[in-house]
């Protein structure tokens, strides 16, 4: 029994970030657990539901209003949603892997042990989710819960994207959302430079209008 940990949405303008956390046996895992980044969306859901019928997992969400604030940064809200997501699954002895979020891998894994009360041996490393299957588990646990919320926010708002700032749709909704509401949604990572852009292009293009 052991645990894995990763997060999914670090990047996205739109939208939270998630991290999922998996404790199991290995041996219990269905075949084909990886990083979720390379699984075709339905056999990604399918994966999901069977692991979350094979072990306990903890899912944490940091949303936009945590992202955007000015006391913090993404390398410390990725420790928090990674030891949010470990805190829901560990006990006292327990050992496991959490793919790296930082540069420092042993920087990495310190800082998430010192959020966790349990008594845990740790340990980070870059990619983990491409060659550890608990860690490949919690992966595609977390990519699930992004996909949802992307979901649930494109039930709200109508097309959004994929919520990274590369996709022409997410831009494009922001760009007729600030238009239509002189602001930007709830749902947007403000302090993004993508969000401050589109904010200024609206500013100048209504002065330009007189």
């Amino acid at each position: 029994m052991r645990f894995g940990v990763d997060e999914a949405g670090k990047g996205p303008v739109l939208g939270s970030m998630f991290a999922a956390a998996v404790r199991c046996d290995p041996a219990d895992l269905p075949d084909g657990v990886g990083d979720s980044k390379g699984i075709p969306d339905e056999r990604r859901e399918r994966l999901a539901d069977q692991i979350w019928s094979v072990a306990t997992v903890g899912v944490a969400e940091i949303p936009p209003v945590r992202i955007d604030d000015p006391e913090t940064d993404m390398n410390t809200l990725t420790v928090a949603a990674h030891a949010e997501a470990l805190a829901q699954v560990a006990t006292d002895g327990l050992s496991g892997l959490a793919d790296a979020g930082d540069t420092n891998a042993v920087r990495f894994e310190q800082r998430v042990g010192d959020r966790v009360d349990a008594d845990l041996d740790l340990t980070a490393r870059h990619r983990a989710d491409e060659d550890d299957p608990v860690v490949g588990a919690a992966s595609i646990v977390a990519k699930s819960a992004r996909e949802a919320h992307v979901d649930a926010l494109a039930a709200k708002y109508g097309p959004i994207g994929s919520g990274y700032p590369s996709d022409p749709t997410t831009r494009e909704f922001l760009e007729e959302y600030v238009a239509d509401h002189d602001d930007l949604p709830d749902c947007a990572r403000r302090s993004w430079s993508t969000c401050e852009d589109v904010l200024a292009a609206a500013e100048q293009s209504s002065l330009d209008a007189f």
